[in-house]
């Protein structure tokens, strides 16, 4: 499949391979290795392995959304409320395994090579000319420093995965490349209802505002995570979800957390949006509307510079689970967001039980 990458992995020194009889690890240097095994994580997912709970609740699009279109500027007297949910320490892990407790021992580790080498490089300025042999053996300690911090600064997990779990994964993949194409992709933050005639004619005619952060989307998992798999990632900063085969990490900064499918729900649907920045060329415009309008939604004359904004279409799908979980994503292109939506959507199907 598409997904697959390798059955080796390294990680500072150590290198870990797949084979039948599980995770073999061995340490050394090129033309000397010492091994044993198996130990390390391993995942199966499929005929025959490991299986979870099947999902429980209700999933699928929502009711069509309403006519009033919302916008992102900053808003004027309206007030805004957060839609980010619970903070990732705040969310109770659901995933099987020991995956979150070791990224957070391995995320939560100092590194000891830099100050290391920043040490032995002053000692050998401050002894010269005794300065170049402390250099001269700092040099294989220094190497070894790194690989060592890699190593204890790392969570390695093999997923073996087949079947019909290897297919919905593949399309997981396939989709997220696809929305990589997207021209902008957000997370919506905060959202406040407009209350007033007035709020109404000065936010374009907006029913609600929201604000918004450039969001991206990447093939890879946080960076304390080793693995052999492709991992669609949604980033924001120091923030992150990552779709592994059995189960969704959270990450805010160096803390994480996980969300089982079995817990996770995600809607599409489709939103009017008044774009007041650059306007995606990917998105479709349905309808225009002023800076400032007037009660029967028309242009307000009394204003001189009362420009015309574009009302977009754009996909937006929301992410929940029962523990707290929230992130609401808007796309410029429809439907590659509706796409993989429905990826996320056909994980929840499949056979988990143990």
């Amino acid at each position: 499949m598409g997904f697959y990458v390798r059955k080796s992995l390294k990680a500072g020194p150590f290198r870990f391979n797949l084979s039948q009889s599980g995770v073999g690890v061995s340490v050394g240097v090129p033309g000397f290795r010492v091994g044993s095994g198996p130990r390390g994580n391993y995942v199966s997912l499929g005929a025959g392995g490991l299986h979870y709970r099947s999902a429980v609740g209700a999933g699928g699009p929502l009711p069509p959304s309403p006519p009033a279109p919302i916008q992102s500027w900053a808003p004027q007297s309206v007030q805004l409320e957060d839609i980010t949910g619970a903070a990732v320490t705040e969310l109770v892990p659901t995933g099987p395994g020991e995956l979150v407790r070791e990224l957070n021992d391995a995320s939560s580790r100092l590194p000891v090579a830099w100050p290391a080498t920043i040490a032995l490089f002053l000692l050998g300025l401050i002894t010269m000319p005794w300065g170049l042999i402390v250099w001269g053996l700092a040099v294989p300690v220094c190497w070894w420093l790194f690989l060592w911090d890699k190593a204890r600064r790392s969570a390695v997990v093999f997923y073996d995965v087949n079947d019909q779990a290897a297919s919905w994964y593949d399309a997981l993949v396939t989709t997220a490349t696809d929305l990589r194409a997207s021209q902008r992709l957000w997370r919506l933050s905060e959202s406040g209802q407009v209350q007033t005639a007035y709020q109404h004619k000065i936010n374009a005619g907006a029913s609600h505002i929201v604000t918004r952060q450039d969001l991206t989307v990447q093939l890879g998992g946080p960076r304390w995570l080793v693995t052999n798999v492709a991992i669609p990632a949604l980033e924001l900063k120091s923030l992150g979800i990552y779709f592994l085969p059995d189960r969704i990490l959270v990450r805010d900064g160096k803390k994480f957390s996980d969300v089982s499918y079995q817990y996770l729900s995600a809607h599409f649907n489709t939103t009017r949006f008044i774009e007041s920045g650059p306007v995606p060329s990917d998105a479709q415009q349905v309808d225009r509307t002023w800076r400032y309008v007037n009660a029967k939604g028309g242009p307000d004359k009394r204003f001189k510079d009362n420009r015309v904004i574009p009302v977009m279409l754009y996909g937006e799908t929301q992410l929940r689970s029962s523990t707290g979980l929230r992130w609401d994503i808007q796309a410029s292109s429809v439907q590659r967001l509706h796409a993989f939506t429905d990826a996320i959507l056909a994980g929840k199907a499949l056979d988990r039980s143990v």
